[in-house]
């Protein structure tokens, strides 16, 4: 499939807000339907930024299945289109993606409220003008955020992903390829506790469920 040179697709992985199924590292503090209903509101946020990008259509893509009415929902009511993520690790689920919905495209995680429109912009913008690929790293040592002009399925083969190692061995398999590619800026997702205090200190802090968490 090829992508319309005019736009760039903005594809969101996200798991779907079942209690006790999403966001477990976080159960502890805010408890299983805590975590769930984060998992709910950053998927909508996400959704929400990467149609105000307007940079093409927006696909959320989702797991294990598009049946939880939540995100139903979010998709009817922003015009995403839903799919599911189909087998396989994270890279090879990745990999699909963007066969299927076609170049450009980006592809960010639903549990990084701190990527805005305008960094999708930016993002899109660098393939656009030349990029082979385009990364938002993060703290951790992974992306939150990878983009792609073209084809490039070394990226996301035999990766040991979820390391603080992944994004260093991107540039190692970038540069072996010859592939041109830009960073665009640092992120930090929202995953473990400590996380949690920082989207606290943050304009996104309405994102947390309502409860006892520490205020800012």
């Amino acid at each position: 499939m090829t992508g319309n040179p005019a736009t760039c697709t903005i594809i969101i992985f996200a798991r779907a807000p079942v209690a006790g199924e999403c966001k477990t590292r976080l159960i502890p503090v805010l408890g299983a339907e805590g975590a769930a209903q984060l998992q709910k509101a950053m998927t909508r946020h996400a959704v929400e930024v990467a149609m105000a990008a307007a940079t093409g259509p927006v696909i959320l893509c989702v797991t294990p299945d598009t049946t939880h009415p939540d995100l139903q929902s979010m998709a009817q009511n922003s015009g995403a289109q839903l799919h599911t993520q189909g087998e396989g690790d994270l890279g090879a689920r990745m990999q699909a993606a963007f066969e299927m919905h076609g170049y450009p495209a980006l592809l960010m995680g639903s549990d990084i409220p701190f990527i805005t429109a305008q960094d999708l912009r930016a993002c899109a913008a660098a393939l656009t003008e030349g990029a082979d690929a385009v990364f938002m790293p993060a703290e951790d040592g992974g992306y939150g955020l990878v983009g792609l002009s073209r084809l490039a399925p070394h990226l996301f083969s035999d990766m040991v992903w979820s390391t603080s190692s992944v994004m260093d061995e991107t540039r190692a398999r970038l540069r072996a390829a010859a592939m041109r590619w830009r960073e665009i800026a640092m992120v930090q997702d929202v995953d473990e506790p400590d996380d949690l205090m920082r989207l606290a200190a943050s304009d996104y802090r309405f994102l947390l469920p309502p409860g006892e968490f520490p205020q800012a």
